[in-house]
């Protein structure tokens, strides 16, 4: 009931494609706007409600529907003829963080009667007002999702995302599942399930220029984009050291730098990334360049969602349930119908 390595990752490590997940499970049954994550915003950033909300729903919506549809029927969105029949579109990365090798014990569920589920209002498509009022987003389905595993009654709730830790500690919730960042700060004042997404890094050139491969000597002298102040910028000063960056002050300022051809690549949140350059605001200039970067030292530990310290109990059930839906192909499922472009 609902009231309201320092390393490039191997494409295969990790992630699973859906394709291989099927055949996976098949073979093993017994396995069982600012799209910026939190801990990436620059230092002393205030967090905001971003009044292009709507727009940036509306967008995501249209995004998902042309992209299924022309995947469906093997055309180019608005355009009647096949696309690039010589080229197989690669499956779909879905990240996975279960080994198939180490289920969770199923806890004793009987304990748990309510999850009060918090949740923030301006961050889709994670967290959104849906066009009824009601909360909506990835996370808001995945949530339900959980409680239909565990088959307990749940409601979630919408505040302002620097209100939830409070909300969490003073016992208005039970669990927040906003996006929330795993970090050593965060630790220190609630608990975390396993992580079930992360945030991964990637550089972005121009279509003509892109690289399958991107290793720190093929950057040397190449001019590289990135938001000042970033856990991106950092990593790019340690590892790619004869590159020649240039920091911008916002989203906007880097992503016409590329466009402008001011610089040859830009780094940064691959999750935003993935919906600019399928979106409308890049006019189709620009494409992934080599895979995701996933050094947690830098790009974090991992999504997860946190409840209050010491409730085991609710913790366990929750990574219970994300690796049943992960093991059910549910999970999946969910990832594909957010994410018709991989950031991964």
């Amino acid at each position: 009931m609902w009231e309201r390595s320092d390393r490039s990752c191997d494409p295969g490590e990790g992630f699973v494609s859906a394709n291989e997940y099927a055949s996976f499970a098949e073979s093993d049954p017994s396995s069982g706007a600012d799209f910026r994550p939190r801990h990436l915003l620059p230092q002393g950033e205030k967090e905001r409600s971003s009044p292009k909300a709507g727009a940036l729903v509306a967008a995501w919506f249209a995004l998902a529907l042309t992209g299924a549809a022309a995947h469906a029927q093997g055309v180019v969105p608005n355009q009647g003829t096949p696309a690039r029949p010589a080229v197989v579109a690669a499956p779909q990365a879905v990240p996975g963080f279960w080994d198939p090798r180490r289920r969770p014990d199923r806890p004793d569920l009987s304990r748990i009667t309510v999850i009060r589920f918090l949740t923030e209002t301006d961050y889709p498509p994670f967290n959104f007002t849906g066009p009824d009022g009601n909360p909506a987003g990835f996370n808001v389905d995945l949530a339900r999702m959980i409680c239909d595993e565990i088959k307990v009654t749940c409601t979630i709730q919408m505040r302002r995302f620097e209100t939830l830790i409070d909300a969490l500690s003073s016992n208005r919730g039970d669990a927040i599942i906003a996006s929330l960042a795993v970090t050593p700060q965060l630790r220190a004042r609630v608990d975390f399930s396993d992580p079930y997404y992360r945030a991964p890094a990637r550089f972005v050139s121009r279509r003509d220029s892109v690289m399958r491969e991107i290793r720190p000597e093929y950057l040397e002298g190449r001019k590289v984009g990135v938001i000042a102040g970033t856990s991106h910028e950092a990593y790019l000063k340690t590892m790619f050291t004869d590159a020649e960056l240039h920091a911008f002050p916002n989203d906007d300022a880097l992503r016409a730098g590329l466009r402008r051809g001011e610089v040859d690549f830009i780094f940064g949140d691959a999750i935003s990334l993935a919906f600019w350059i399928n979106g409308t605001d890049s006019a189709d200039c620009c494409a992934f360049s080599g895979g995701p970067f996933i050094e947690s030292r830098y790009f974090g530990e991992g999504i997860g969602i946190a409840v209050r310290k010491g409730n085991d109990l609710l913790r366990q059930a929750l990574n219970w349930s994300l690796f049943r839906l992960w093991e059910k192909g549910r999970y999946t499922d969910l990832w594909l119908r957010y994410f018709s472009v991989s950031p991964f």
